[in-house]
């Protein structure tokens, strides 16, 4: 079956926008199928600039069918801006976009419980984006959440806040200083996100198997990046779903039979956002070149990114987690230009050399990473159309890569443009 996966290899931003785009481009059916509206794609089309913070890629082609999947959160408000945003760029939505009934709402207090959580936890921030996310996420695992299907029946989701309202008040006043929440306000506000969602809310798992067992091209979506996943990530500071390979089936609802192949997006460098640990952090005016020449700010919130070498050690085990088919290896121009580049290739903890990722988040902090160097290339090579016009030099450096990882690429790209890729395989 064409079933394909696109994941972050790394801790998220490995610009997997122009990866899906493209894939999105040849797909029948694109799905999302983990994370809120805290992720964010920014995507080029005809030197038009387009953000995507929960919808789908393949919004922007004209004939791929588009799918939030159950293991996502939704944000109403969020949603309908951008879908407003994305319809006054003349993007259609009638017929090829529709989120899962099952689907879990972000409410507004859980918003709210966010940004106050994160506030009272001073030196011990996780960095979250505030958007309510992980509340969102507590309230599905606590079987308490509101699902997108609900706001289908104004009499059941009054009912249901009102079982939590007393559970939700109490925490509002106790825990984060809040007045009570205001309900009647809720309800009335989704009363309208209602009537405009109503006609896109859909059994995706259905609609989705059915294509697969078609034999319709389909692409499955991930958000953020391994490294942040809540369980196999340097937890506690990840996101609060799967982002992994695994999650990809879980939050769609079909089977790991169906999948043919898995794509992990690395760039040629590594960047984190927010707090956590990260070996081969730069903090030197290196990492600040890499930032400015990789315009290394946040799609969504526009936060800095802390830039580093490549982590092949980290790499390694996120290929191991998703068994990736294929690596696509982006932002490769962003280092021309440098006398050297380095790799991680080992972690030497209390005086000890390992190619194993940790698995205690805490040991990270103690981590002297092990480098092996190449010579930079000074050469443009953003209009290299095979691998074999890149510089003798560059070609070593992600040769290694691949040979470290036991990964082909499918494809290497080279800038922003879409036709700034050197396509190597055909991965839907």
């Amino acid at each position: 079956m064409a079933v394909s996966v696109v994941i972050g290899a790394q801790w998220g931003d490995e610009g997997k926008g122009k990866i899906v785009d493209m894939y999105s481009e040849q797909a029948d059916y694109v799905m999302r199928y983990q994370g809120g509206a805290n992720a964010g794609h920014t995507v080029w089309v005809n030197k038009k600039k387009y953000i995507l913070r929960l919808i789908p890629s393949g919004i922007i082609h004209p004939s791929t069918t588009n799918l939030i999947g159950n293991g996502a959160v939704v944000d109403p408000s969020a949603l309908l801006t951008e879908i407003d945003e994305l319809l006054a760029s003349g993007v259609k939505f009638d017929g090829r976009f529709f989120i899962s009934g099952h689907a879990h709402v972000v409410m507004p207090y859980h918003i709210e419980f966010d940004k106050r959580r994160e506030a009272l936890k001073d030196d011990k921030k996780i960095g979250t984006t505030g958007r309510g996310i992980g509340p969102c996420y507590i309230d599905k695992a606590g079987r308490t959440g509101i699902r997108m299907e609900d706001l289908l029946d104004p009499i059941l989701l009054k009912a249901k806040l009102a079982e939590q309202a007393d559970e939700l008040n109490t925490k509002a006043k106790h825990l984060y200083g809040m007045p009570n929440i205001d309900f009647d306000a809720i309800l009335e506000k989704f009363k309208g996100y209602a009537a405009r969602l109503a006609p896109f809310i859909a059994d995706t798992t259905v609609i989705i198997n059915e294509a697969a067992d078609k034999g319709r091209k389909i692409m499955l979506e991930g958000a953020q990046g391994t490294m942040l996943d809540v369980d196999f990530g340097t937890y506690p500071f990840v996101t609060s779903s799967n982002g992994s390979a695994g999650g990809a089936c879980c939050g769609t609802g079909l089977s790991p039979r169906k999948i043919r192949n898995i794509v992990g997006v690395s760039k040629a460098y590594c960047t984190r956002v927010g707090s956590g640990p990260f070996p081969t952090e730069l903090k030197d005016e290196l990492g600040e070149l890499i930032r400015k020449n990789g315009g290394e700010f946040g799609a969504v919130t526009g936060r800095p990114r802390r830039c580093g070498w490549a982590d092949l050690v980290a790499l390694k085990y996120s290929a191991m987690l998703n068994g990736f088919s294929h690596i696509a290896l982006t932002k490769l121009d962003v280092l021309s230009g440098l006398d050297e580049i380095k790799l991680c290739v080992a972690y030497k903890i209390k005086g000890k050399d390992t190619n194993i990722f940790p698995s205690q988040t805490e040991l990270l902090d103690e981590i002297e990473p092990v480098y092996k160097s190449f010579e930079g290339w000074k050469e443009d090579i953003s209009s290299a159309k095979r691998l074999s016009d890149l510089p003798k030099t560059a070609q070593e450096y992600i040769a290694f890569m691949s040979d470290y990882l036991n990964t082909p690429y499918c494809l290497v790209s080279i800038g922003s443009d879409r036709n700034q890729t050197i396509v190597l395989e055909d991965v839907l």
